[in-house]
């Protein structure tokens, strides 16, 4: 785990994962402004192809971004890796690999975990998460995430899920676990500080383990329209491939980046950029729970030069008079993903702060974070675009009723190929395979279209999921909870725009006879039963909810009840 021990080989030998270069006499084809095939109907990505380890060489993603820190014109020992913004508590690079390792070690001979062996985790952001991510991945452990803001009965659901024989959580959050076959053990205790201070022997100490880059590293959730959660099983080659993704793109610096991280470590967007900023030798500063105010004393006190967010903090950003009485000038860049920004956000930030570069990005949990981002400065003034089709991708605009692929500037539903997308949903068949179908696509669910540079715009979602500050809500989730109330008829749940928050739940409440419910019974009675962001924030009541002659909902009925002419 330290950067001598990364295998010396992995930057020798290489895959060039562009999709293109498999398709040689049809590539002749791409239009260069584009990427589009008019023979295929495939969009290929433009940007440099990945430099990649043959699929067939046991590599885990921890040690491939640790090959790439090696490669860092900087000293490891002087070059902090993470610093906590509450306390200023640094870990250089040299003492996070020192941790790792001591921590892998104290894992596999004392607590007995071994390769395919699944660790739930339940943890707000902290210093340690990520040495914890890197110490599991080295060990073919795969690392399974989950919000700690979650219920008791959520928690339950994703831990027979993933089927965790070990857990790691805080003193606040270990309450909601269920019993595992191995114990607790708690990041935030003295114990687990002394662990991962102690010196190890790798040699002596730690047994090395064989892991194939595509065995499952890591199971993240995300919510269907079903209001069943679903496991995202991405593997060790997934997250070797969006790491390349951004090495390949990598701009010189004089000084080591300073990237603050407002996106939780459970989320695919934290979890991913775990294994990038190692590899980019980043230093990161990480806060527990984000707070205005707090973020932006941390950036000036630490110097920031990127912020990581959701699109919230952006409209933060904006609207907020705190930023004037911060020193800012450190800060370089922002980069926004999660859901995209409105224009006039966009418009408001940039007069507020001339002089940043305000980036977009759009991925999904099934692809393991980005797909298409904006990665130069001439691609941000694209307005209301979410950038370019990463490195050794390709995508494909379908239309939902023939099936056909579409040409650039035509709305259709995106479909995307390449080694981001996922291995499938665990234990959940169905739903992989309507999910990824043939030929390796995987299938968004989001209407877009791409215009004639190549530059992705997302136009609406075909999926019934609401986005509320990034998180993913499933309407029927809370629609069977609300039906689940002795005086509800019936309910329906949409997405409500909202400035902050991107989408807010609406419910659409059919009262019992002679019942007196009001609104705000209603969204107390959900708020008591769900995490915080899937809470109802608006009620109306209304006679019945339309449907169809199947009984499906018509949300479109119920839109244009409060939106008229909307097509979200």
């Amino acid at each position: 785990m330290t950067q001598q021990s990364a295998p010396s080989s992995t930057l020798r030998l290489h895959d060039t994962a562009s999709p293109m270069t498999h398709r040689d006499a049809s590539t002749i084809l791409v239009d260069p402004r584009s990427g589009f095939n008019s023979v295929t109907s495939i969009f290929h990505s433009l940007r440099p192809p990945l430099q990649l380890p043959p699929v067939n060489i046991p590599i885990t993603a921890a040690d491939y971004s640790l090959s790439l820190l090696a490669t860092s014109p900087w000293s490891l020992d002087h070059t902090s890796a993470l610093i906590n913004s509450a306390t200023g508590r640094r870990v250089s690079y040299s003492e996070f690999t020192g941790a790792t390792v001591s921590l892998a070690s104290y894992l596999q001979r004392v607590v007995g975990l071994t390769k395919n062996d699944t660790a739930f985790v339940l943890c707000s952001n902290s210093i340690e998460v990520p040495i914890l991510y890197f110490s599991l991945l080295y060990l073919g452990v795969v690392v399974s995430p989950g919000n700690p803001v979650s219920t008791v009965s959520e928690i339950a659901r994703q831990v027979e899920l993933c089927k965790p024989v070990i857990a790691f959580a805080t003193s606040s959050t270990a309450h909601k676990l269920p019993k595992l076959k191995r114990k607790t053990i708690l990041l935030d205790s003295p114990e687990f500080d002394t662990i991962i201070t102690t010196k190890t022997d790798q040699t002596r100490d730690f047994l090395r383990v064989d892991v194939s880059q595509t065995d499952v590293a890591a199971i993240l959730y995300s919510s269907g329209t079903t209001g069943k959660v679903k496991g995202v099983m991405l593997t060790h080659r997934n997250l070797i491939a969006e790491v390349s993704a951004f090495y390949t793109l990598k701009r010189e610096r004089k000084s080591p980046a300073v990237i603050f991280y407002t996106v939780p470590y459970f989320h695919v967007y934290g979890f991913f950029y775990s294994f990038k900023s190692v590899a980019l030798s980043e230093t990161v500063v990480v806060m527990e729970k984000f707070e205005l105010k707090k973020m932006l004393t941390a950036m000036e006190e630490f110097r920031v030069t990127h912020v990581a967010v959701a699109p919230p903090v952006v409209v933060s950003m904006t609207k907020s008079g705190l930023t004037d009485e911060y020193d800012l000038r450190s800060l370089e860049r922002v980069g926004s993903g999660g859901a995209p920004l409105g224009k006039d956000v966009i418009a408001s930030f940039k007069s507020r702060f001339p002089s940043v570069q305000l980036w977009q990005g759009y991925g999904l949990t099934e692809s393991c974070g980005g797909v298409f981002r904006q990665a130069a400065a001439e691609e941000c003034v694209r307005s209301g675009s979410v950038g370019r089709l990463c490195g050794g991708c390709e995508a494909k605009i379908v239309d939902p009723e023939t099936g056909n692929a579409l040409p650039p500037g035509k709305h259709g539903e995106l479909w995307i190929r390449g080694p981001i997308v996922m291995k499938g949903y665990v234990g959940d068949p169905e739903a992989t395979s309507a999910t990824l179908v043939s030929d390796g696509w995987l299938r968004t669910g989001d209407l877009c279209y791409i215009d004639e540079e190549g530059f992705l715009f997302v136009v609406d979602r075909l999926k019934e999921l609401i986005k509320y500050k990034g998180y993913q809500v499933p309407p029927a989730e809370l629609e069977q909870l609300l039906q689940s109330h002795p005086e509800i008829a019936d309910a329906a749940v949409i997405p409500f725009p909202d400035d902050e928050a991107g989408q807010i739940p609406m419910a659409f409440v059919v009262k019992q006879p002679h019942s007196n419910l009001n609104e705000q019974e209603v969204v107390n009675y959900v708020a008591q039963q769900v995490a915080p962001y899937k809470k109802v924030r608006r009620v109306v009541f209304i006679n019945s909810i339309p449907k169809s002659s199947a009984g499906k909902i018509l949300r479109k009925d119920l839109r244009s009840m409060v939106l008229p002419g909307s097509r979200m």
